[in-house]
């Protein structure tokens, strides 16, 4: 699904490789990272061809079982294609500068030089002397209009034999913009109004609101951010919970509604009303004329299929750069590879990128958290997981829902108050924490508080509240610690420093970058500028980059699924949890084959 990418860097390696899809045959080369071979793409290219033609009947006639059974004498030909190869990269000469009977100046006469530098005075001089006498005429013909006009014909035409087309549209354009301007000017003189709008700004009274100011006043609380002050809220419990025939404590596949059917009705009869009115040859020839027969695809029979490919993902919100990247992989798998009798171009690149499209969104590393909390559990520490990512895309709201989660699967969770820069961060969290506490009470657990808020109010250094609320959590028992930040833009360098320090510091188990499904190309900005400010400051010699990804919004997006596709290439990191809704109950476990369903529909 990266084929795009012909070479891979590993420690102090680089690997470059080639497919060969007509034999399914992979060539690669490696050579140390610190070289700069010029003549490596030369060599795997003359390797490849050169085997392939060697052992083109074996292959043909024993097929995989003779590549895996059979014996291959080519270490004389890698060698002298090697050593052609080292040649015609020392053999090139370096770039040598032209000389001067060899430049384009040299063919130019001294003659004609001078006459082009003694006819551009006189041209000016003819340009400026048409300037003025054009003005004179324009001052002195103000009054009539048609008479003006017939006079200004015969002067125009004279001055246009003598000037070339540019100067003419240069003049034409110099017209049409003064004559605009005068009437601008006209129109825009207008009379002053004579009576003087108050001065001062009236307060706006809402239809539905409170007119009365002393309701909304909360200054004057008491509580001073305890929560055992705080007052307990009352709600409704299925506003928050949403769904009550749900199972507790199962994280749902994300789900996706395909109308497979109705789009199969319309596929059968858009081919009937074009080949009624040609008659039956036509529409039997229309059905076959997509097909490919048993030949091997080439990149000018894919190149029209896959430009079409690239605008529908582009227009499904993927990033342009990665739409074109998945494009040119697929192009790669499929060039040379030998189709069958009845399946057309069409389909099967729209297969293939399918295939490209899942492998994406299952990484090879799949984050299983409650696996790891227990695991965390067994050896008596809590399981760190932190939150970070840009401003507004929910990263206080997923996190209380991650930690409703947790709960009903009996995990206590202890939050921590890391946010100290947003007004109102600590009281949406604490607001939270009561509902959770309200949905899961003590007694319902024999006794034991499941969610606790650790906060230390604003301003201060937030990996410092974070060690605090880890060694808080380890002293009480608590199973699980929720790390919120605050958001901060990629490009805000001081922040993202801080947010490397904390992340350095306490060394959490997970780190999670919460974006917004509702982005395209600033998905990639995000995540790779995310990566690279954990990367650059980070103090370990292997820096803590993101583990994994929460996708939010995505209820808001319907069918325009690509920022996933988009955030998952760029890190080949998995999406643990989807946001789709706002009750705690609204998160899901990332289903790739309904996303690329959403992707693939028309």
């Amino acid at each position: 699904e990266r084929g795009g990418n012909n070479s891979f860097t590993h420690e102090a390696l680089t690997l470059k490789y080639k497919l060969d899809n007509q034999f399914e045959l992979v060539f690669v080369v490696g050579f140390q990272k610190i070289l700069t071979l010029t003549y490596v793409d030369k060599l795997i290219d003359d390797v490849h061809k050169e085997f392939r033609d060697k052992y083109r009947n074996e292959f043909q006639q024993k097929g995989t079982l003779g590549l895996l059974n059979g014996t291959f004498d080519f270490k004389d030909d890698f060698m002298r294609l090697l050593r052609d190869a080292e040649e015609s990269s020392k053999v090139r000469a370096p770039t040598v500068m032209k000389t001067f009977e060899q430049s384009l100046k040299s063919q130019k006469t001294v003659k004609c030089m001078i006459e082009t530098r003694g006819e551009k005075p006189k041209e000016k001089v003819k340009n400026k002397k048409n300037k003025g006498s054009k003005k004179e005429g324009t001052e002195a013909v103000a009054a009539p209009g048609k008479a003006s006009a017939g006079d200004k014909q015969p002067s125009a035409t004279g001055e246009r034999e003598e000037l070339t087309k540019d100067e003419i549209l240069q003049k034409n354009r110099e017209e049409f913009f003064k004559r605009h301007m005068k009437a601008g000017e006209k129109s825009s003189k207008s009379p002053k109004p004579e009576a003087q709008k108050e001065k001062g700004k009236k307060p706006r009274v809402w239809d539905l609101g409170n007119s009365n100011a002393k309701v909304l006043d909360y200054s004057n609380s008491a509580t001073n951010g305890s929560a055992e002050a705080c007052p307990v809220e009352e709600f409704d419990p299925d506003t928050a919970l949403g769904d009550r025939n749900r199972e507790p404590g199962r994280l749902y596949d994300l789900e996706y509604e395909s109308d497979d059917e109705a789009e199969e009705e319309k596929v059968i009869q858009n081919p009937s009303k074009p080949s009624a009115k040609k008659g039956g040859l036509g529409g039997m020839f229309g059905m076959l004329k997509g097909l490919v027969g048993s030949k091997s695809l080439t990149r000018e029979d894919m190149d029209p299929v896959l430009e079409k490919m690239k605008d529908h993902l582009i227009a499904k919100n993927v990033a342009a750069e990665i739409a074109v990247q998945l494009c040119e992989s697929v192009a790669k798998k499929l060039e040379g590879k030998v189709m069958g009798t009845f399946t057309t171009v069409t389909s099967t690149v729209k297969q293939a990128l399918q295939e490209a499209l899942v492998q994406i969104l299952q990484p090879q590393r799949r984050v299983d958290v409650l696996r790891d909390v227990m695991d965390a559990q067994r050896h008596r520490r809590p399981y760190v997981v932190t939150f970070c990512g840009v401003n507004g895309v929910g990263k206080s709201t997923n996190l209380a829902k991650i930690s409703f989660w947790l709960i009903e699967n009996g995990f206590s969770v202890l939050i921590a108050a890391c946010d100290t820069f947003r007004a109102g961060a600590v009281e949406q969290l604490r607001t939270h924490t009561r509902r959770l506490n309200a949905l899961h009470p003590p007694e319902s657990h024999g006794g034991r508080t499941m969610v606790q808020l650790y906060e230390k109010g604003y301003g201060k250094d937030a990996a410092g509240i974070a060690m605090e609320a880890i060694s808080y959590a380890r002293n009480q028992g608590f199973d699980v610690v929720l790390v919120d930040t605050a958001g901060r833009m990629q490009d805000n360098a001081p922040l993202m420093t801080a947010l490397a320090k904390l992340i350095a510091v306490n060394a959490p188990d997970l780190v999670l970058f919460v974006g917004e499904a509702l982005v395209g190309n600033e998905a990639v900005d995000q995540l790779v500028k995310f990566n690279k400010a954990l990367a650059d400051h980070s103090m370990a010699q292997t820096p803590r980059l993101i583990d994994g990804i929460v996708l939010t919004k995505f209820d808001t997006i319907d069918d325009k699924v690509g920022a996933a596709i988009s955030m998952t290439y760029i890190t080949s990191k998995p999406i643990v949890f989807v946001g789709t809704g706002q009750t705690y109950c609204d998160l899901r476990s990332l289903n790739a084959k309904a996303v690329v369903a959403a992707l693939m529909k028309a």
